[in-house]
């Protein structure tokens, strides 16, 4: 078996290298806000999120005696064949779901399914349990009516970076309530070790959202709050999406293989020349990993369609 990083890159992706080298040597590299002040700032001056055509559905919903808000897209003129959870990124401390209503309505409409976005409460003002508890909440309510709302019980869940990291979690407080019903995860360069104990972890161990996410936490290395200390068996298939520039590769590699070693079907997929967040950016290297994810998406929660696995 070949481990070079170089060998786990799908060769059909090098094509696309130099238009994402353009577009980078343009952008510069961002960095989250860095203290309580920077972050109230960047808020302050956040555009509103664009809107999708038809908008979301607005809902707050039930479940375990707590409320949660969802943004909900259904696919127009014909049933939903599935349900996709999806929990948006942002550091744990920025982001909404509604900036994610354009990419999720236009997966909505792709593969006919239902998609729903979680709005989680935020950090520093609502540090860990707050978000993994809002995200368990929607899960827990979508498993409870997903076959009465959408008219499919095939239930996927995924995240962009901290949503990963959320998405992961949920995965595992479901197991830990004996919860085995969700088809499958996609989980976009998730932060999986925020203690920064690990060599992985300690790359980004100044990073102001760490301490705004867990608060007052005394051990970091709390599984619900690093999932890479969790016991990671019995999840179910997991596609695994990053860049060999991302700084949280290492991260990335590091629960790629710790999920192997579980037993979870794990099709870790490397994008070259690629940073922290590039599906989120216009190149032709993110409309390659959208469309990957979609096809992967669609092989397990449309069985006939077959997946999509490259060796």
């Amino acid at each position: 078996m070949e481990l070079g990083l170089t060998d786990l890159i799908d060769p059909r992706l090098l094509s696309l290298v130099d238009a994402s080298r353009a577009f980078y040597a343009t952008r510069v590299a961002g960095r989250g806000p860095s203290s309580r002040e920077e972050l109230r700032a960047f808020r302050a001056d956040a555009p509103a999120p664009a809107p999708s055509q038809p908008p979301a559905v607005e809902e707050v919903v039930v479940a375990g005696g707590r409320r949660v808000p969802l943004r909900i897209h259904a696919p127009v003129g014909r049933a939903a064949t599935g349900v996709y959870l999806e929990i948006h990124g942002g550091g744990f401390y920025m982001g909404s779901a509604a900036g994610s209503d354009v990419r999720n309505r236009r997966l909505a409409d792709a593969l006919g399914i239902a998609v729903v976005g979680v709005d989680y409460r935020l950090a520093p003002e609502h540090p860990w349990p707050a978000a993994p508890d809002d995200c368990e909440t929607a899960a827990l309510w979508l498993l409870e009516h997903a076959a009465d709302r959408f008219g499919t019980s095939k239930i996927s869940i995924g995240g962009f970076s901290a949503g990963a990291t959320l998405a992961t979690t949920t995965l595992l407080r479901l197991r830990e309530r004996g919860i085995s019903t969700i088809d499958s995860a996609v989980l976009q360069f998730g932060t999986y070790d925020l203690s920064a104990q690990t060599p992985a972890g300690r790359l980004i161990a100044d990073e102001y959202f760490l301490d705004a996410y867990a608060g007052a936490t005394s051990d970091r290395t709390h599984p619900d709050l690093s999932p890479i200390y969790a016991d990671l068996t019995d999840l179910p298939p997991v596609l695994m999406v990053v860049g060999n520039k991302d700084i949280l590769l290492q991260d990335n590699l590091a629960m790629a293989a710790r999920l192997s070693a579980s037993g979870v079907d794990v099709d870790l997929r490397i994008y070259p020349d690629a940073p922290h967040g590039f599906t989120g950016h216009p190149t032709p290297m993110a409309r390659a990993a959208h469309d990957d994810m979609q096809r992967w998406l669609n092989g397990h929660l449309h069985p006939s369609a077959g997946g999509d696995r490259h060796e």
